[in-house]
């Protein structure tokens, strides 16, 4: 594969679009037993963790990129955390979970599966509420790993209900929905992506193991994903890497440290970060809570009520160290509430500033291991406070793909769906009426490809991440199995993937999902497999153009008639035929084409063929099926 003025092209100059899932939601967290995950044990003894297993068994692999193939799944983001290459310590290498990794690939390759490795994080690890780096990133910082949820450092699936006995909930479980993205806002996350992005700036006299403490933390992590691609690069089905999964900003860029600017959206406490800095010390402070309108309510959660400290013996607050804050009589006071705020004596612009040197660090140094991989590159999730695309110009290193999330939000944090209503989060407006609300999810994307076109240099465009809840709506499908709503949601939303001809990767595919605790982390459920069958299949496997012998002008699916038409401009230099994937469960023997060039259509392997024989101009193919999946 090559970019070509913003287009993928395979090695015919046919256009590529490429399509798949997330694999899987279940590598966020150590290999176990479903629901190991969400108990306390799992954050125990982290040197001792094992990723082997992850996405799936080895004896699982040949199932699993079958059924994803057939599904027209080819291109995949292959999730893998620095924890699990890196748990026992610094250099410490997982080599069987390497080695296992690579068998997984050679079973990818044999089975026309492409993957690029997603180096994936959540506000930064486990044990901050999320997944990603390994423990000691903390621990070599002086935090004590036990006592981030005590301090409210941060608020943990797994030890939720240690803190929160009092409360009770409708499922049993005392976890609040879709809290986890709250970790942004409070001390450890923020830290440590503040430590990890900006420590040079911020904490210029803290070092490890003599670097800066920067420097050091992006060391590490290079050089740990570098190891992996050391371990896998010649394996055939590698078409890329990720740099890291929605990074975020921490402090940095906060202008006033007393209040809580621009903050993660979720329903909760919502502690500023000085706040956030005073519970971490030992003080007990009383946290505003808002509600799931982003809303300030008159109630409040007290964060660290027994006044513990999170650091050990010998280690204090990083920002106390750096001068930010101090102890005056034991009553901790501000000293410099903008100290986040500038950069070289401007306003800080994370983007710049911060995340492109590391971007381009990353890529330089992945690409000694070979000079020709794509590259996928995100900004911070959205609902982040300075949440943006990053920028790239001609002068930057080539190959790169602008790899940005979207979700439905409203749908994404109250678990609920209606195809004639949602929001616009960032106008608090409400979009009301199918056409409209449709029109809206396709505008969203639109805004990804024009940022990419006028800040990026044009590079081609992935929607790296989209999805849905399946345990949405009280989780009512789970017990009628009624699933005509989840396919419309995911309809709408490949119908504004398809409008705007993005490559695309659904969020997820995990193994071994039960209905029971979804895909094992922080209680989401939105994998497309569960309990051994596929869900909603009529949302999401639909056909579309693979490989284009010319230019892709516009797809349309109309599910619910069977009806697929796709436009393109056919390029006579091309030999090759267009090939289109058609599910076999909509085109059977009743399928019926109608084409001005000619045709071959491989049921079996779910295939059509359209043949330019030197035809240039504007094609339009349509196809008739049947919807098989009722």
């Amino acid at each position: 594969m090559r970019i070509v003025n913003s287009r993928i092209l395979d090695g015919e100059g046919r256009t590529l679009i490429l399509r798949g899932v997330n694999l899987g939601g279940g590598s966020k967290n150590p290999f176990g037993p479903p629901g190991w995950g969400l108990r306390p044990e799992s954050l125990k003894n982290p040197a001792e963790a094992s990723f082997v297993g992850r996405p799936f068994p080895l004896d699982e692999a040949e199932s699993h990129f079958e059924r994803l193939n057939r599904a027209g799944f080819t291109f995949l983001r292959l999730v893998i955390t620095w924890e699990a290459l890196e748990h026992g310590g610094p250099g410490q290498y997982d080599e069987a979970f390497l080695a296992y990794l690579r068998k997984i690939l050679l079973i990818a390759a044999e089975k026309g599966i492409f993957v690029f490795i997603d180096p994936h994080q959540d506000v930064w690890s486990r044990w901050t509420g999320g997944d990603g780096a390994p423990a000691w990133t903390l621990e070599r910082l002086g935090m004590d790993i036990e006592k981030l949820d005590a301090t409210g450092a941060a608020i943990t699936r797994q030890r939720y209900g240690e803190f929160h006995k009092s409360l009770k909930y409708p499922n049993g479980e005392p976890f609040p929905r879709m809290a986890w993205p709250g970790n942004y806002n409070r001390y450890a996350a923020a830290t440590m992506f503040s430590l990890f992005f900006g420590g040079k700036t911020y904490t210029p006299g803290l070092s490890i193991d003599g670097e800066n403490v920067q420097d050091w933390l992006q060391g590490r992590y290079i050089a740990a994903f570098r190891h992996c691609y050391r371990r896998l690069k010649n394996c055939a089905a590698i078409a890329g890497w990720g740099v890291m999964n929605e990074p975020h900003s921490g402090f940095i860029g906060h202008g006033d440290l007393t209040c809580a600017e621009n903050p993660v959206l979720p329903a909760g406490p919502r502690p500023s970060p000085w706040d956030a800095i005073r519970a971490a010390s030992g003080h007990a402070i009383a946290a505003p809570v808002f509600n799931e309108l982003g809303r300030k309510t008159s109630k409040s959660e007290l964060l660290n009520p027994g006044a513990h400290s999170l650091f050990r013996e010998g280690f204090c607050c990083p920002w106390k160290q750096a001068g930010v804050w101090a102890d005056e009589g034991g009553k901790p006071v501000l000293l410099r509430k903008n100290h986040f705020a500038l950069f070289e004596g401007r306003q800080a612009d994370f983007m710049r500033d911060f995340h492109r040197p590391f971007t381009l660090r990353f890529i330089e140094t992945m690409k000694e291991a070979d000079e020709n991989t794509f590259f996928f590159i995100e900004g911070m999730p959205p609902g982040a406070h300075g949440a943006a695309h990053p920028a790239w110009n001609k002068n930057d290193p080539p190959n790169a793909v602008n790899a940005f999330h979207w979700y439905d939000g409203f749908a994404l944090f109250t678990k609920q769906f209606r195809p004639w209503f949602t929001i616009n989060p960032d106008r608090f407006k409400l979009i009301l009426g199918r056409k409209k609300v449709q029109a809206y999810f396709s505008e969203c994307l639109a805004n990804g490809v024009k940022w990419s076109r006028e800040k990026m240099n044009n590079i081609p465009c992935l929607l790296g991440e989209f999805g849905l809840a399946f345990d949405m709506n009280k989780r009512r499908a789970f017990a009628d199995k009624n699933y005509s709503l989840h396919e419309e949601a995911l309809s709408m939303y490949y119908n504004a993937v398809d409008a705007n001809l993005l490559h695309s990767t659904i969020w997820n595919y995990t193994a071994d999902n039960t209905n029971a605790t979804g895909d094992g982390w922080n209680d989401e459920d939105l994998s497309i497999f569960a309990e051994g069958k596929e869900r909603a299949a009529a949302g999401w496997k639909r056909p579309y153009p693979m490989a284009t012998a010319g230019s892709p002008f516009s797809i349309k699916w109309n599910y619910q008639r069977g009806i697929f038409r796709y436009r393109y401009t056919a390029d006579s230099n091309i030999a090759a035929p267009t090939v289109i994937y058609l599910p076999a469960e909509w085109f059977g023997q009743q399928t019926k084409v109608t084409a001005p060039l000619r045709c071959e259509l491989r049921r079996e392997e779910q295939r059509l063929l359209v043949f330019n024989d030197g035809f240039a101009g504007e094609v339009e193919i349509e196809v008739k099926g049947e919807n098989r999946l009722k």
